[in-house]
Order: C-alpha cells, then sequence, then structure tokens
C-alpha cells in the first residue's frame, strides 16, 4: 500500500473506500476522487471484500474477479491503490480489523479517513465493533439527501461519540449501481459509461453476470 511504515516520517492522511465491487462502477471512482479533494487525501485505498460478512449467503463473483476489475479500475492512477488485505483475509471480513490491519503499516500520526455512503452510516450501529471503528478512522460519508437531526442524535445514541467523527462529503446524487450493472449485463444492454472501459472488457471477456 501507499505511504510510510511507522518507521516513517510525515503524516499521511489515507482514504479507505471498501466494498464487493462487484463490479467497481465509475461512481466508485468519482466517490473516491470527491473525498481525495475535499479532504486532502494523499491517497485512496480500495479495499475489495473478500467475504463480506453483511452479504452473507448472497451470490458473488469470485473474489479473483473482483480484485482484477478493481485494479483495472483504478489503473495507473497516482492517487488511487488497492489493497489485497482482505481478499487474502480467511474467513469473513470486518471493517474493524481491516482499519487496524493498516494502522500498522502507518506513522503514528497519519490519519484513515473510512470513506461510506449515507446507507451504510445509517447500518454501521449493525457492524462489528461500530466504537472501535470510529476509534480507527474518520468516517467520510457521501450525502445524498439532507440528513435529518433525528436520525443523527438516534446514531450518537448508538454509537456514543460518533458525530465528533462525521466528516460530510457534498457528493452530487449518482445513480449508478454494481446491481443496475450487473442486470443490464443479464439483459444485454450497453454499459458503456457506466464501468471504466478495461472493466467493461473484463466482464465481456470473462462472461461475468450473463445468465445468473
Amino acid at each position: 500500500m501507499p505511504g510510510p511504515d511507522r518507521s516513517g516520517v510525515g503524516r499521511l492522511r489515507l482514504g479507505v473506500l471498501g466494498g464487493t465491487f462487484d463490479p467497481p462502477h465509475v461512481g466508485h471512482l468519482m466517490l473516491a476522487e470527491e473525498a481525495r479533494q475535499a479532504l486532502e487525501l494523499d491517497h485512496v485505498l480500495f479495499v475489495p471484500a473478500g467475504a463480506p460478512w453483511r452479504k452473507a449467503g448472497q451470490e458473488l463473483s469470485p473474489r479473483e474477479d473482483r480484485l482484477a476489475m478493481v485494479q483495472l479500475a483504478v489503473g495507473d492512477s497516482l492517487h488511487f491503490a488497492v489493497s489485497i488485505l482482505e481478499i487474502e483475509r480467511e474467513g469473513p471480513s470486518y471493517t474493524a480489523e481491516t482499519l487496524a490491519a493498516l494502522h500498522q503499516n502507518l506513522a503514528d500520526d497519519s490519519e484513515i479517513f473510512f470513506i461510506l455512503g449515507q446507507d451504510s452510516l445509517a447500518d454501521l450501529p449493525n457492524w462489528r465493533e461500530p466504537q472501535r471503528i470510529i476509534s480507527l478512522a474518520r468516517l467520510a460519508v457521501a450525502v445524498r439527501t439532507d440528513w435529518e437531526a433525528a436520525k443523527a442524535d438516534a446514531l450518537e445514541k448508538e454509537v456514543p461519540g460518533i458525530s465528533q467523527r462525521l466528516v460530510w462529503l457534498d457528493m452530487p446524487r449518482i445513480d449508478i449501481s454494481s446491481t443496475a450493472v450487473r442486470d443490464r449485463v443479464r439483459q444485454g444492454l450497453s454499459i458503456h459509461y457506466r464501468v471504466p472501459p478495461a472493466v467493461e472488457e473484463y466482464i465481456r471477456q470473462h462472461g461475468l453476470y450473463v445468465g445468473s
């Protein structure tokens, strides 16, 4: 991963964007770039999940394919990189464990910003060790609608201290999802401009999402 190890000098501001990325689409890249610029991040690290426990029982593409697509999506970007941490981990993928592992390779004064959507923020109390998550990273949240005060109060009660760890990203609404991309492939519709060209070609060559 980019950046110094714990013996390095200099403070790294690292963005972390996790997900199944089945497939990665332009919305993921736009979110990462918006976070990078708004928060003045040195790098954004894409972390494809190996076995996401919140999606247990759902059919996913093989982790090797999802990793390959993320690597193609990121390409030779100077600011984006891909971590294989969760891909190589045995068993379920837990965000708290991933963030702790990333901190082990960073200088002590570095800071991690975990990038997520508003829906994921609302679901955070159901994640494994949410209190540990907010102790390891600030949460950079892409806002789609006005965040109601009642929702913020309820979230604070379930995860005390979370309100002090939130950073809001003013994102335009991007109506692209991995589910919609998969559905279009199944229907024989174009996914051009919805995913990076290299990802589109990978899906075609490997016959992903067809007839499933």
